[in-house]
């Protein structure tokens, strides 16, 4: 039971941009609506409520506080730890409790990295096929899956936490393919069209919200002229239109995983874990 309990859901946000916040303000809603939890708070690093002064208004019992974050990297192991009033762990990935007064706090690992993301991600590829079946629905057999990622050479666990979907996924079999691509590094998003023999192709953005990236960038690298990407955003319309051809494949091209409704779920699960140990 987390009746007593109080979630701090903390997420990057940014003012410019008011897509980053929308993913946290969505799962901390349905989180109020399930009335899992006494109290649940949203906080962010960039913008109002700041991470900094997000504990003052919690007077829960028990604290858990969840990264709404991709992977384990610097935010999530050095800034927001040190914002919430934690040390410096050990190891990295590992839940964190402190005591402050009467009230026990947690800190649990970023949602991006638990297992069943797997989920988050096969319902996010069903979802775009399922809404665009064009000439007519292909089956997940004739179809490989691509899951797009940022990549950064000053973070390896950036990619870590993709490349396990990747694994964990080949294992069902349920995909002709299933291949990991990034922005910024090998290999790149726009190699999708070469790397898969399949005619179906599916991409789905490991990332927490949608913005530039998955509404710009990626269409572009995927082969669409720049300036139609940016007419395309600015009158409002999809930036890719589902499906796209292109040498004689087929891509369907999704949002974001972290809009994903089954997210609030693994946030539960990253709290129920960290009450357990």
């Amino acid at each position: 039971m987390l009746s007593d309990a109080a979630l701090v859901l903390a997420g990057h946000g940014s003012t410019p941009n008011a897509d980053s916040a929308a993913p946290t303000f969505q799962h901390a809603d349905e989180l109020r609506r399930r009335g899992i939890f006494a109290q649940v708070v949203e906080t962010f690093w960039k913008q109002e409520p700041y991470w900094a002064g997000a504990l003052r208004g919690v007077f829960a019992p028990r604290v858990f506080i969840v990264p709404l974050f991709i992977s384990e990297g610097y935010f999530t192991e050095e800034v927001l730890p040190r914002e919430m009033g934690f040390g410096a762990a050990e190891s990295s990935g590992v839940s964190r409790t402190r005591r402050a007064g009467s009230q026990t706090i947690h800190y649990c690992g970023p949602v991006g990295t638990h297992e069943s993301m797997t989920g988050v991600i096969l319902a996010r590829a069903r979802e775009v096929v399922d809404a665009h079946p064009f000439p007519r629905r292909p089956t997940d057999r004739d179809t490989a899956l691509f899951i797009a990622g940022h990549g950064t050479g000053n973070n390896e666990n950036s990619r870590k936490a993709i490349e396990r979907q990747v694994e964990l996924i080949r294992a069902r079999g349920q995909f002709a393919e299933v291949h990991v691509v990034f922005m910024e590094e090998e290999p790149r998003i726009g190699d999708c069209w070469r790397l898969s023999q399949a005619k179906h192709l599916v991409m789905v953005p490991f990332f927490i919200s949608d913005g530039l990236h998955s509404y710009e960038d990626i269409p572009v690298m995927l082969g669409e002229p720049e300036r139609v990407v940016k007419e395309r955003f600015k009158a409002g319309q999809p930036t890719w239109r589902n499906p796209t051809g292109r040498d004689g494949k087929l891509l369907w091209y999704g949002a974001s995983v972290g809009t994903e409704p089954l997210i609030a779920d693994v946030i539960v699960e990253r709290v129920r874990e960290a009450a357990a140990s």
